[in-house]
């Protein structure tokens, strides 16, 4: 565990192994413990880069939400990778963490060489369904302040997108709730109200000029989430999408194994140069459809 301060912020960085940089971004309620069970895999075949973002984990708590949007998140990002001396890394993010992938790979595509997004979205398409969301996360942000972390765990935990965690091992449910329990109340609710998805500006639009190589993964069960990764694959110009049989929303805890395989045939060797391979194959456990 390594504190790094990036100007009026400390974020909480746990680097490991060597080779191309590659940035892990944890969705909400999570950290960099995140990626326990992807991590020492890729760290084999990379210098991983996994972050507490702003809010989570062993990072700053900051009182006011307007530190937490998502400018000021990528932004944040921008920085670390210039304290850490990357000049352009690979990014893979999930959920909360893929959408900031995608504005990072937005805001400074010069910064990002290949990114992967898991279960993630490019934002909500619509005003109205962007209000309806900030008000909806402005009552979770109420209730984690007035109820606490357990309550709220319990309440997260609970939400059909997380229902396929139920038939893993009570040990590995256990620990993901450890994970979620670790985090401050001030820090997500302040995420909710800062970067939520009804915060963000969409990106829908600009998803045909990010020539980035992308790969998307989602779970074969996460039906709302493979809809989201099939629009958006079929807009942008160097993306491939991956569904991963017996996998919810969380892939990369779901099917670790299957998880891997993908991003590190994705991403390839060390020496190999950074564009989207069409040739590669696929693990057996998951299936391709191209946008």
């Amino acid at each position: 565990m390594s504190r790094v301060v990036l100007g009026d912020i400390a974020l909480n960085v746990e680097v490991a192994g060597s080779g191309r940089p590659l940035l892990l971004l944890h969705g909400f309620t999570g950290s960099a413990a995140a990626w326990v069970q992807v991590s020492p895999t890729l760290s084999r075949r990379a210098r991983t880069i996994a972050v507490d973002l702003i809010g989570h984990g062993a990072s700053d708590c900051p009182g006011e939400s307007a530190r937490y949007s998502m400018d000021r998140c990528v932004a944040d990002l921008v920085a670390l990778l210039d304290h850490l001396g990357v000049e352009c890394a690979d990014v893979l993010g999930y959920s909360m963490g893929g959408r900031v992938a995608l504005q990072l790979a937005a805001a400074a595509p010069q910064r990002v060489a290949a990114l992967v997004v898991e279960s993630a979205s490019p934002g909500l398409r619509s005003e109205g369904e962007r209000r309806e969301r900030v008000a909806a996360d402005n009552d979770l942000a109420i209730f984690v302040e007035r109820e606490g972390i357990e309550a709220f765990v319990d309440r997260w935990e609970r939400l059909p997108l997380f229902h396929s965690q139920q038939s893993m091992p009570p040990a590995a449910r256990a620990g993901l709730r450890a994970q979620r329990l670790a985090n401050n109340p001030t820090g997500l609710a302040n995420s909710l109200r800062g970067m939520g998805a009804g915060q963000q500006g969409p990106l829908w639009e600009r998803l045909t000029t990010l020539s980035v190589p992308t790969l998307m993964i989602v779970g074969e069960s996460d039906v709302k989430y493979r809809e989201i990764a099939s629009s958006m694959a079929a807009l942008m110009p160097a993306a491939r999408l991956e569904m991963v049989a017996g996998a919810g929303h969380t892939v990369h805890f779901e099917q670790p194994q299957a998880f891997t395989r993908l991003v590190l045939d994705f991403l390839g060797p060390e020496e190999r140069p950074r564009h989207l391979s069409g040739d590669a194959g696929s693990p057996a456990s998951a299936t391709r459809s191209r946008g």
